[in-house]
């Protein structure tokens, strides 16, 4: 059964072995909270409003294709290129979980629910999704998994005030604001738990797996 157990956990372990699974996520939560900070603080006139639809779009095919670059010319050359079985449901379940968290979060800014602490306490979910994905078989990422959890507590139980400073060009919505001030700030911290573990992992592979030797050399 162990040996079964390891087969499977192959395709994740490939994946992620040089950290760039995670460089992406962080780029993903990081690049939204800018670009959600930008709309935020920008007039309704903006540039920004405009083109906000495709600066999502090419923040995704950035880290798409950038990730795809990067494992081209330094990741396959050290460890080969192994092509597994995609899980075409996995892709399904997320994109239905994602169009359902922006039906979620459109309808209570629309009727100004304040669900702040339900959104922060997403980032249970989030840290045991890292878990699972990635701290499985890497031990020392459990500190990650637990950093995760905690901020995402810590962050439920930040006071209206902090949270809705971060919303404050909505001064007549403060439910709005601290919504809004939760997701940013959670975006940005999970984004730089990610990025840290990321670079970690990277610097890792990098230091103990080395390029064949090229012939003639």
């Amino acid at each position: 059964m162990d040996q079964v157990g390891n087969l499977l956990e192959r395709p994740r372990l490939y994946y992620n072995i040089d950290g760039l699974g995670e460089l992406g996520g962080s780029v993903m939560c990081l690049g939204f909270a800018l670009l959600w900070w930008l709309l935020m603080r920008s007039p309704a006139d903006s540039v920004w409003h405009r083109i906000s639809f495709f600066a999502f779009v090419g923040l995704m095919l950035l880290i798409h294709y950038g990730t795809k670059a990067v494992k081209t010319r330094i990741t396959y050359p050290r460890t080969g290129f192994v092509e597994y079985r995609r899980r075409r449901h996995t892709s399904a379940i997320a994109a239905a979980v994602g169009a359902l968290a922006t039906a979620g979060l459109a309808v209570a800014f629309r009727r100004h629910w304040d669900i702040s602490t339900l959104v922060s306490l997403v980032g249970l979910v989030f840290a045991a999704a890292y878990g699972y994905n990635f701290a499985k078989s890497v031990r020392w990422k459990l500190v990650f998994v637990g950093a995760m959890a905690v901020a995402s507590l810590v962050i439920a139980f930040l006071p209206a005030d902090v949270l809705g400073a971060l919303g404050s060009e909505l001064p007549a919505h403060p439910d709005r604001a601290k919504l809004l001030g939760t997701i940013l700030l959670s975006l940005m911290v999970y984004g730089t738990l990610l990025l840290i573990s990321g670079g970690i992992s990277l610097w890792l592979y990098l230091r103990h797996t080395q390029a064949p030797a090229q012939d003639g050399q």
